[in-house]
């Protein structure tokens, strides 16, 4: 009789509770909290992605064109003067820096002689992480002094989401930053470095 009173006393004891309550809802509430922090660190870092992205196109609309087969010049030179260069011909280079200048694809994302690089903005977009594609815009004419006007476009491929706490814990390490290509048109603007 003592026993069972004993551990009734026990049962309707609500002291701890509380502490009880709070210890269990505790780690719920700091992993919605980081869940938060981290996916603002996510649209930051997709957002510095697609700035170096503009920045990297700006660069590849005034510097020696990235894609080894595309000369602007070659291809204003080549049909009957003040006809219209027809749109459409691409040139790529990338992934994994095929059909590129090597060089002139580093000077975009790495920076030279003093001017910062895509990778001043964004530290994990590596040279051959880039596909840069030009294509005829079909703006140009054949014996335009400047060459043929193209279309510019830069993506990112492989490139990956830094989430130090919720990645490793939910196995969420390895998101893809989406492409998100940015396109630029080189019409007004010199596109060689040492003009």
């Amino acid at each position: 009789m003592v026993r069972d009173r004993s551990l009734r006393r026990f049962l309707d004891d609500e002291v701890g509770i509380s502490l009880t309550e709070a210890l269990i809802s505790f780690p719920i509430v700091v992993l919605i909290f980081a869940v938060f922090v981290e996916f603002g660190f996510l649209m930051f870092q997709w957002n510095q992605t697609v700035k170096a992205l503009q920045y990297g196109a700006r660069l590849a609309a005034v510097s020696d064109p990235v894609a080894t087969g595309f000369n602007p010049t070659a291809i204003a030179e080549s049909g009957p003067g003040g006809t219209a260069i027809p749109a459409g011909a691409s040139f790529t280079c990338g992934p994994g820096l095929a059909g590129c200048d090597v060089a002139a694809l580093n000077r975009i994302v790495e920076g030279a002689g003093g001017r910062p690089g895509m990778r001043d903005l964004n530290w994990r977009i590596a040279p051959e992480k880039v596909v840069v594609v030009y294509e005829l815009s079909g703006l140009g004419y054949y014996g335009r002094p400047r060459g043929a006007v193209a279309t510019i476009r830069l993506e990112v491929r492989g490139v990956t989401f830094d989430l130090p706490f919720v990645g490793s814990l939910l196995g969420l390490d390895q998101i893809e930053v989406p492409a998100h290509p940015v396109t630029i048109t080189t019409e007004d603007l010199r596109t060689c470095s040492s003009c």
